[in-house]
C-alpha cells in the first residue's frame, strides 16, 4: 500500500468515525439544539464531508477550470449540494464518503496490477563495470557499453547488457524477464541477455548489443507503449461514457424541473434529480474494464509473456487457427550434422571440408552447424576464408560459392538441378534436412543434418486445442519429407513445405480470407528475421523473445520471453478471463444502473440506492477484476 493510499484511508476511517458519532446523536436526541436547528446541523455534517471530500471539490474545479464539467468529480459535487439544499446533510456526507471508498479501492486495485509492470520496470541495470585493456576496471553507465566491450559481472549484479561469456561459472537468476524462478547455469560460450541478476560466481563477458538494443530496453520500450493500444471493449466503454453522462445528467435536470411545475413537490423532484446525478457516475464501467485488461496484461507479464497492447489481449481470447514457423519456433534451431555420405572417389572429411568452405560466409543456422561439424571431425582441419570467393544465397534451396576457383554448390535438390547436376540421390532419412554438395557439377554427397524438436512443443499444441484452437498449421521453407516428420512428431494439423519468405505470407492471407472475419483469429508465432511480414499480416503475431530476431519482436504483438511455447495456451486463459470478467463488469453494472434510475425517477429509491448503485457497484466490479491479480503462472 501506496503513502497516497495510507493517506486516503486515514481520511476515510476519520470522516467515517466523525460521521457515525453525528449519525447516533441526532438519532438519539442528545443534543436537539444542534441537530434541531438546520444550519448547526449543517455545520457539524461539514466536518466529515470536508474531511473525505475536499480532494473531490478541488478536482470539480479543475474540471470546470479545463471545461470537463460531466466528470465524475463535478456530478459528486453538484448531488451532495442539492441533498443540502434539501435538507438531508447525512446523505450528502455518506454520499462523498462512500465515493470516496470507491475511489480508494480503484487505486489500491490499480496499484496491485500495475505492481507486476513496475517490477518489470526496476531491471534496469544502473551500472556496467567496463574491463580496460590494462586490466583495470571502470564503473560506467550501460549506455557507454559498445559492442565488443569486456565487462566484468560480479555475484549479485544485474547484467547490463546481452553479452558472451568469456570466463567464469555462475547460475542467472532470469525471474524478471521470463518469470521462471529456476536459475539457469552459465558458463564460457553461453549467451547471458541483460536485466538477469547474476549469481555467486563472477563472469567476464564480451557485449554483443549496446544497450539501446538489448533485451531489457526492448522490454521496457514494450511496456510503455502498451497501455497506448486499447481493446474493443474499452474503446467501447469510452465512447459510452461519453453519451450515457450527458442523456442521464439531461434527464435529472428534467427531473428537478418539469414535474414540479405539475405536480409540485420541489424539494421531493430535487432529491430524486440528486439520486440520477449520483447514479449517472460511469464509475463501475470507466474503472473496472479497463482495469480488468490491466490486470491481465499483468497476470501475462508475471508468466513470462509482454503484451504490447490489451487489444492483442482480446483477439487471444478468439483464436481458431494457430500457424507456426518451424525452425526456432517448434524446433530448437540447434542444427546437427548427423551423417556424411560421400560419393565415389571423395573422402567423408574431404566432403565436409569442401561444403564447410562454401557455407563458411554464411550466417545461416544450416551453415554453423556444417562449420561445427567440420570443427568437431579429426583431421579434418579449419577452412580458410580466403579461398572462397563470389558466395551466392539462393533463396530456399541454398548457396553457390567459388572455393579455389571452383564453384561449388550447397543445397536442395532444387539447387542441384539448377546446377545441371544428375547424379545425386535422395537420402532415408525424411526428418532430416538433406544438403547436397557438388563441384563444377559433379556430385560430391550429401549431409544429413536435423533440427532437434522443443520437448515441450508437443504439450503446448495440445493445450492450444484444449482451449478452443481449431486447427493448426506449421508454414517451413523445409522440404514436404521434413515438415511431414516434423509435424508428425507435434500433432500439428497441417503442413506447408518448401516455402519461401513472400510464400509465408500469401499462405496466412488465404487462411485470414478463409476465417471470414466473423470474430474468429489467426495466430502466428515465428522468431525469424524473414517471418516479420507474416507476424505484422496475422490478426496476433507472437515472437520468441530469446533466440527471436529484433526484427521479428518488433514486429511481433507478444513476445514469450524464454521461447517455451507452453506459455501460449496460459495466455489463451488469462484472456479468456479478462474479457469474460470485463463482460460481467459490463452487464452487472448496466443492469443495475438502468433498475435503480427507473425505480429513482418513480420514487421508489433513496439517495441511500444511488450510492450503492454507484459506489457499492464500482467496488463489486473492481475486485471482480482484481480476480485477474490471482491468476498463477501455469506452463
Amino acid at each position: 500500500m501506496g503513502e497516497k493510499q495510507k493517506k486516503g484511508l486515514i481520511r476515510i476511517f476519520s470522516a467515517a468515525a466523525i460521521f457515525i458519532a453525528l449519525l447516533i446523536l441526532e438519532h438519539t436526541g442528545a443534543l436537539p439544539f444542534i441537530f434541531g436547528n438546520r444550519w448547526l446541523s449543517l455545520a457539524c455534517y461539514l466536518v466529515p464531508y470536508l474531511i473525505c471530500g475536499l480532494p473531490v471539490i478541488r478536482k470539480a474545479f479543475l474540471g470546470i477550470k479545463n471545461r470537463q464539467l460531466l466528470d465524475e468529480s463535478f456530478l459528486m459535487v453538484i448531488a451532495t449540494a442539492g441533498a443540502v439544499a434539501t435538507g438531508e446533510n447525512s446523505e450528502a456526507v455518506a454520499v462523498m464518503l462512500f465515493y470516496q471508498v470507491g475511489e480508494w479501492f480503484q487505486d489500491y486495485a490499480v496499484g496491485r496490477s500495475r505492481r507486476s509492470i513496475k517490477d518489470l520496470m526496476d531491471i534496469v541495470p544502473e551500472f556496467a563495470n567496463l574491463v580496460r585493456p590494462d586490466g583495470t576496471v571502470e564503473t560506467v553507465d550501460p549506455d557507454d557499453v559498445s559492442v565488443g566491450d569486456v565487462l566484468l559481472i560480479r555475484p549479485g549484479e544485474r547484467i547490463p547488457v546481452d553479452a558472451d561469456v568469456l570466463t567464469g561459472e555462475s547460475l542467472i537468476s532470469t525471474a524478471a524477464l521470463t518469470g521462471e524462478s529456476v536459475p539457469r547455469a552459465a558458463g564460457p560460450g553461453d549467451t547471458v541477455v541483460s536485466g538477469c541478476i547474476n549469481g555467486d560466481g563472477s563472469l567476464t563477458v564480451k557485449a554483443t548489443k549496446a544497450f539501446e538494443d538489448s533485451t531489457v530496453s526492448k522490454i521496457l520500450e514494450l511496456v510503455e507503449t502498451a497501455a497506448e493500444k486499447k481493446s474493443k471493449t474499452e474503446r467501447f466503454i469510452t465512447r459510452f461514457a461519453r453519451y450515457y453522462t450527458p442523456v442521464v445528467v439531461a434527464a435529472a435536470l428534467f427531473l428537478a424541473l418539469i414535474p414540479p411545475l405539475f405536480l409540485g413537490d420541489w424539494r421531493g423532484w430535487i432529491y430524486r434529480a440528486c439520486a440520477f446525478l449520483v447514479i449517472s457516475c460511469p464509475c463501475a464501467l470507466v474503472i473496472s474494464v479497463p482495469l480488468a485488461f490491466f490486470g491481465g496484461i499483468g497476470a501475462a507479464s508475471r508468466a513470462g509473456v509482454l503484451v504490447k497492447g490489451s487489444n492483442f489481449l482480446e483477439l487471444m481470447a478468439d483464436v481458431d487457427t494457430v500457424v507456426s514457423d518451424k525452425t526456432g519456433t517448434l524446433t530448437k534451431g540447434n542444427f546437427r550434422v548427423t551423417e556424411v555420405i560421400p560419393a565415389e572417389r571423395i573422402s567423408a572429411g574431404e566432403l565436409l571440408r569442401k561444403a564447410a568452405l562454401a557455407e563458411s560466409m554464411s550466417t545461416h543456422p544450416i551453415a554453423r552447424s556444417i562449420m561445427q561439424a567440420l570443427a568437431e571431425s579429426d583431421g579434418a582441419g579449419t577452412p580458410d576464408p580466403g579461398r572462397v570467393s563470389g558466395t551466392e544465397n539462393i533463396p530456399g534451396q541454398g548457396l553457390v560459392a567459388t572455393v579455389d576457383g571452383r564453384r561449388v554448390a550447397v543445397g536442395s535438390a532444387e539447387l542441384m538441378k539448377r546446377e545441371g547436376v544428375e547424379a545425386f540421390e535422395e537420402a532415408a532419412d525424411g526428418a532430416a534436412t538433406v544438403c547436397f554438395v557438388a563441384e563444377d557439377g559433379r556430385f560430391l554427397g550429401t549431409l544429413l543434418i536435423r533440427d532437434e524438436v522443443k520437448p515441450e512443443a508437443a504439450r503446448a499444441i495440445a493445450a492450444m486445442k484444449r482451449e478452443g484452437v481449431k486447427s493448426t498449421v506449421m508454414l517451413t521453407g523445409d522440404r514436404k519429407g521434413v515438415g511431414e516428420a516434423v509435424a508428425l512428431e507435434l500433432g500439428v494439423d497441417r503442413v506447408h513445405s518448401g516455402l519461401l519468405p513472400q510464400d509465408k505470407v500469401a499462405k496466412v492471407e488465404s487462411m485470414l480470407d478463409g476465417l471470414g472475419g466473423d470474430g474468429r483469429r489467426l495466430v502466428f508465432i515465428g522468431d525469424g528475421i524473414n517471418d516479420a511480414p507474416v507476424l505484422t499480416r496475422a490478426d496476433v503475431g507472437i515472437a520468441m523473445g530469446s533466440m527471436g530476431s529484433d526484427a521479428a519482436i518488433e514486429a511481433a504483438d507478444i513476445v514469450i520471453m524464454d521461447d517455451d511455447l507452453r506459455r501460449i495456451p496460459a495466455v489463451m486463459r488469462i484472456a479468456k478471463k479478462t474479457v469474460r470478467i470485463s463482460k460481467q463488469n459490463i452487464v452487472f453494472a448496466l443492469a443495475v444502473k438502468t433498475a435503480v434510475l427507473i425505480l429513482t425517477a418513480l420514487g421508489l429509491s433513496n439517495m441511500w440506492t444511488a450510492v450503492f448503485a454507484d459506489v457499492g457497484v464500482a467496488v463489486l466490479c473492481i475486485l471482480n477484476s482484481m480476480r485477474l491479480l490471482a491468476v498463477k503462472k501455469t506452463v
